[in-house]
């Protein structure tokens, strides 16, 4: 049976995928920061499918617990088929502030971390020969929206590099582009989204299942739903002149 690590795995994004895994027969390590929800979400997944659930409590800030995390991965006598790096969490903050002290969590949540897991798995998979890669970036990376924009282009193009090097080695790197998924993400950081039309959003069921149908296809790359690609098609080809006016548009929420 294989086994799928997920960071953040216990609510939101994070959570579908866990969810999505467990219907498929995967076991789950599941790690977060929160304890009460990890023991909550694993007694879920084992009395309804039946399968091991690991819990690691740890804060992906604290390079030590990313460090163990790592370890963990590496593990060949408990093998990880598939790490999904998911924790994240938005930067709703300007770029002239002091203290940058939420922009250094970031940094280290969604840059760091994914360098490091990505990395101890990517070891650990060649030397298996299989094995899979799936980083959670988001469409924002195609517009200029601050520092949640810049770290997750980071995330875009690092996981596409990655995948360059893993060519060839039966081990298959992702990247996921979401759009705007209903879930408690924007609410947790002040992000006034749920007024926004229903059409823009994507179901997080269908985002993890259709992420891990792309990743099984060997898409490097992947925008789940028509509708986001297409978005995410145009932001790309648009002047950038036009994205910047866009994204002040879209970041207006700040000053108010």
């Amino acid at each position: 049976m294989s086994t799928a690590l997920i960071t953040g795995g216990t609510v939101g994004i994070g959570h579908a995928f866990a969810k999505a895994l467990a219907k498929k027969g995967y076991d789950l390590v599941l790690a977060s920061r929160d304890l009460e929800g990890l023991e909550k979400v694993a007694e879920e997944f084992r009395s309804t499918y039946s399968i091991s659930v690991e819990v690691i409590r740890c804060d992906l800030s604290v390079r030590k617990d990313v460090d163990s995390l790592a370890a963990r991965i590496e593990d060949q006598k408990r093998p990880i088929d598939l790490l999904v790096n998911n924790a994240g969490f938005a930067v709703h903050e300007s770029l002239l502030v002091t203290d940058v002290s939420l922009h250094d969590r970031a940094f280290d949540v969604m840059c760091r971390a994914v360098l490091v897991l990505s990395g101890a798995a990517a070891r650990a998979m060649k030397i298996r020969g299989h094995g899979g890669i799936l980083n959670v970036s988001s469409s924002s990376t195609v517009i200029t929206t601050g520092n949640y924009s810049a770290i997750k282009a980071w995330v875009t193009v690092y996981t596409e590099g990655l995948s360059i090097e893993m060519k060839g080695t039966g081990v298959k790197v992702m990247a996921v582009l979401p759009g705007w998924v209903k879930t408690e993400f924007h609410s947790r950081a002040g992000v006034k989204a749920h007024s926004l039309p229903d059409i823009v959003w994507i179901d997080v069921d269908v985002l993890a299942t259709t992420a891990l149908k792309h990743l099984d296809a060997g898409k490097v790359l992947s925008v789940p739903t028509a509708k986001w690609a297409f978005a995410v098609w145009v932001g790309h080809i648009l002047p950038r002149r036009a994205t910047r006016a866009l994204s002040r548009a879209l970041s207006k929420s700040r000053e108010s």
